[in-house]
């Protein structure tokens, strides 16, 4: 049975569950309550009753739009996405329900998304200036949100679309998170934060040359997709590079592994390529007791010293080894602090006063902690002014 509907104008009382009406005691406190926030807005009662409907109604209007268009972005997606929701023996995997998309949704492992895939594969080869950082102890590439975004925006993901109609179209700011959202959902890319590597350590942070733009970082929770947020790689591309590589480091163990068995012309081959590397390894070394040799020398005739190949030992790649040729020894300064106390202020104070009006300046007293001095000024030679230097921390 439908509850009848209020004339315009008046109050609507809700009805209990089982169509139960409610007391007259709690029919006076909700006029009460509504008369209270009628006079909070400045409007009558029947005023406020129509402004509290229109609200609800323009709510209403507003989700049915919103649903709309999501059930419209999935009707588009799906042709090509129905390929990628088969999982393991050909069993579906879940996928979020209609209209939660604006909601959040947990990663749940499994194969990934084959739009993914074409999607990191896309990513991977635009210019999104990734930087080395450190996760679980390993290295991988990390790159920012908004240079995806801009390549998800540009001409060239037009182009891949055309070749697979599958991939979702981004018209606007929500479809462009979206589509973003493919990598971390299929686990292909995760947002990171960086951290300290010695935080809740008892021990102090080792004293070393640091690498610049080289972050430890850890996965958030949160998946979001914010302009200055940070992701790293998981997906690594195509493996069958690897798996050439690896075939054929396999074929050159067994050639070597059969080297009685090759020619004479071969054996002698090696046999002087194997001189001529061993002749190359005691030059590094000589050059590497040299440059030590020309330290020592340099370091008491023109200090601080002159390092030759100053990065040969440094963890960097085998052409930056020896970039550059030479280098300064690099010294730490210790900070110097110069703290006035209020007694030499006023001691300076005083000292510019005396000699303003030409009398002979007081005594003046310094203390230290190991031991005392008492200066004490002449008082028949003409007096200078005491000029104080400061000295800038350094940086």
């Amino acid at each position: 049975m439908q509850a009848p509907t209020p004339p315009p104008g008046a109050i609507p009382i809700p009805v209990g569950p089982g169509g139960q009406m409610p007391s007259p005691q709690q029919i006076a406190a909700m006029q009460q309550q509504i008369a209270a926030e009628a006079q909070k807005h400045g409007m009558t009662v029947p005023q406020f009753v129509e402004h509290i409907k229109a609200q609800r109604l323009a709510q209403l209007q507003q989700a049915q739009r919103m649903a709309q268009q999501q059930q419209q972005q999935q009707q588009q997606g799906g042709q090509g996405q129905q390929g990628g929701q088969q999982g393991p023996q050909g069993q579906p995997r879940p996928g979020p329900p209609p209209g939660a998309q604006g909601q959040p949704q947990p990663i749940r492992p499994g194969p990934p998304n084959p739009l993914a895939i074409v999607l990191a594969n896309f990513l991977r080869g635009q210019p999104l200036k990734p930087r080395t950082c450190i996760i679980n102890g390993e290295r991988k590439d990390m790159f920012r949100v908004k240079r995806a975004l801009r390549a998800l925006q540009s001409p060239a993901y037009e182009k891949l679309r055309a070749k697979n109609p599958g991939l979702p179209e981004i018209t606007d700011r929500a479809s462009l998170e979206n589509t973003f959202k493919l990598l971390p959902m299929s686990m292909l890319a995760l947002r990171v934060t960086k951290v300290d590597p010695h935080a809740g350590h008892d021990h102090p942070p080792k004293k070393g040359k640091r690498i610049k733009g080289l972050w430890t970082v850890r996965v958030e929770q949160q998946q979001d997709a914010g302009d200055d947020m940070y992701y790293v790689w998981l997906y690594e591309g195509s493996q069958i590079m690897r798996k050439v590589y690896a075939a054929l480091a396999l074929v050159l163990i067994f050639i070597v592994v059969l080297y009685p068995l090759w020619p004479l012309v071969l054996r002698q081959g090696v046999y002087y390529l194997s001189w001529g590397f061993l002749m190359l390894l005691g030059l590094f070394f000589l050059m590497a007791i040299f440059r030590v040799i020309l330290f020592c020398i340099t370091y008491f005739v023109v200090p601080p010293g002159l390092w030759l190949y100053p990065n040969l030992w440094e963890d960097v790649s085998f052409m930056d080894s020896f970039r550059p040729v030479w280098a300064w020894h690099e010294t730490t300064k210790p900070k110097k602090k110069k703290k006035k106390s209020s007694h030499s202020v006023n001691a300076e104070s005083a000292a510019q006063l005396a000699s303003h009006t030409g009398h002979p300046p007081p005594a003046t007293a310094t203390t230290t902690a190991t031991t005392t001095q008492v200066q004490t000024a002449p008082q028949q030679r003409a007096y200078i002014a005491p000029r104080v230097e400061e000295l800038a921390d350094d940086e």
